[in-house]
């Protein structure tokens, strides 16, 4: 069965259309309707979820299956980062060190 071409882009333009209806309408809506103060405070941790929710299979999941063990540098490198972060709460500076960390283990230790 064939699709005309024209299909294929009406139907680009619906999902595009309502993925940016839904998201402008949460962030229209947010200051103009009462929100309770738990879910004002809850939505403050978000961001931070949605980070670890990238970074946390990156970092134990590196080929495709759970790896935690010491060959895994790029868990070890993120914990070398986390600990700077927690320490300094430097957002560039824990990149910094969790990268250098990566290639100095890699160039070490790696094939």
């Amino acid at each position: 069965m064939t699709h005309a071409p024209n299909n294929i882009w009406l139907l680009f333009i619906a999902i595009g259309s309502g993925t940016f209806l839904l998201r402008f309408l949460f962030i229209y809506l947010f200051g103009k309707i009462a929100m309770p103060d738990w879910l004002r405070r809850s939505l403050r941790f978000v961001p931070a979820a949605a980070l670890a929710a990238l970074v946390f299979p990156a970092l134990t999941h590196p080929a495709g299956h759970p790896d935690i063990s010491l060959q895994n540098f790029r868990l070890l490198a993120g914990l070398g980062g986390a600990m700077v972060a927690w320490k300094t709460r430097n957002v560039l500076l824990t990149i910094l060190v969790g990268m250098v960390l990566l290639w100095v283990l890699e160039a070490a230790f790696g094939i």
